[in-house]
């Protein structure tokens, strides 16, 4: 496996700075309690040094400690690798970033989070506080299969420590703290105490490692599901974007993925190898038959295409603070705030504003800040309440909706 050092590469020692956010702090924590509690109730319940059983038990323990760590340092660390700035390939099929001031490679997409246009990008998961990508796809997909594994251990460590516990306690008497199966063997034995908040902070522990089983498992099948098709979170909502762009104007096409390679096997190996390097370089993919490398970036082209013409002009008539969940804006409004970390926009009464998709109490668009809206000049996006805006009479003759409206009507 080797050591940190030799995998784990500093650009520089501003990277230790993703340390200190919320996501990081809190999964380290849950890490670092159910670690360290299952190890002290693996002592009272399975002593390790006197069986082969408890010993195989408390190695077993540290093995999933030391993988769940190396992978989650690694997918945090190492990134999920960057176009490089200023690269401009001869191609006329790309979209331009003028952030990066490059052209976007071919999977590539833009992270408002890290500033840069990520290869092959999943999405910008905030427990690693990084993009999930090209080069770090595999270390966080491993991280997402070995931590329920290690929290299904500890939490039948925690159910057998109380259950073992308990047992004696009402058998013995509260006076005497009898141990696991292997204490008669020790002398003198040994008096570990398991007291209230013993059984409390083991209680708390099996709750963290039961939802953590849950919550991270179904992240799991879901990366899994994606992997197995050779796909990213992104370029699955873009694929239903394309069926729904043919169906919309029922057109006489067929929109095929073009990273599909037509085997699951195939297709794992393209983010998992032997090695632990990803295949390629990131800026070009291997494509199936009758597909090209532009096949999907064309597609990107005539979606944002369609999207200008379907999107819709609102005029704000009452103003937002750009809270993530108002309270002032009904109740509905404030359980329904999008689960995302996309930014929310601040909204003035009077401002007028594109409205591209949408839930159906929130809007995503741009605020227009010009008389003419133009891409690229002078944006601010997000999401904002739609009891905010009402849409201006000339859109609403056409009855154009942005993207999901539609459909929750």
């Amino acid at each position: 496996m080797g050591t940190f050092c030799s995998v784990i590469k500093f650009e520089n020692l501003q990277e230790l700075k993703r340390l200190c956010h919320w996501g990081p702090i809190i999964a380290l924590g849950v890490i670092a309690i159910c670690s360290t509690m299952a190890m002290i109730d693996s002592v009272l319940w399975y002593w390790p040094l006197h069986t082969t059983g408890g010993s195989v038990n408390f190695i077993m323990l540290i093995n999933w400690t030391v993988m769940i760590l190396y992978n989650y340092f690694n997918a945090m660390f190492i990134g999920p690798g960057f176009v490089p700035l200023g690269w401009k390939p001869d191609s006329m099929y790309l979209q331009y970033c003028k952030v990066c001031q490059a052209y976007k490679a071919p999977r590539s997409h833009h992270c408002r989070k890290c500033n840069r246009c990520v290869m092959k990008m999943d999405h910008h998961c905030p427990w690693i506080n990084n993009c999930c990508g090209y080069q770090n796809h595999a270390s966080f997909t491993l991280f997402l299969l070995l931590a329920p594994l290690g929290c299904i251990h500890a939490a039948f460590i925690f159910v057998m420590t109380m259950y073992t516990q308990l047992y004696n306690r009402l058998s013995f008497g509260w006076n005497t703290v009898k141990i696991d199966m292997s204490a008669a063997r020790r002398d003198p034995l040994p008096v570990i105490p398991f007291g209230l908040a013993a059984f409390a902070a083991t209680l708390f522990a099996l709750g963290l490692a039961l939802g953590t089983t849950i919550a991270v498992g179904m992240l799991f099948f879901i990366q899994m599901k994606i992997i197995l098709r050779n796909k990213t979170s992104i370029e699955s909502w873009i694929e239903e974007k394309a069926k729904d762009r043919i169906q919309y104007y029922q057109l006489d096409e067929v929109f095929v993925f073009p990273y599909d390679m037509g085997s699951r096997w195939k297709n794992l190996k393209q983010v998992f190898t032997w090695s632990g390097v990803p295949e390629g370089d990131g800026l070009a993919w291997p494509v199936r038959e009758g597909c090209h490398q532009y096949s999907f970036t064309i597609e990107q082209l005539k979606q944002k295409a369609d999207k200008r013409i379907r999107s819709v002009r609102y005029r704000v008539i009452e103003d937002y603070s750009g809270a993530c969940c108002p309270l002032n804006k009904g109740i509905k409004t404030f359980f329904t705030s999008p689960c995302t970390e996309e930014p929310r926009i601040r909204l003035q009464k009077g401002e007028f504003i594109l409205a591209t998709r949408g839930l159906r109490y929130w809007l995503y668009g741009d605020k227009i800040l010009d008389d003419a809206f133009v891409e690229g000049v002078s944006r601010i996006r997000g999401w904002f309440p739609r009891n905010c805006v009402e849409k201006c009479p000339c859109d609403a003759e056409t009855d154009q909706a942005p993207e999901g409206e539609k459909k929750n009507r």
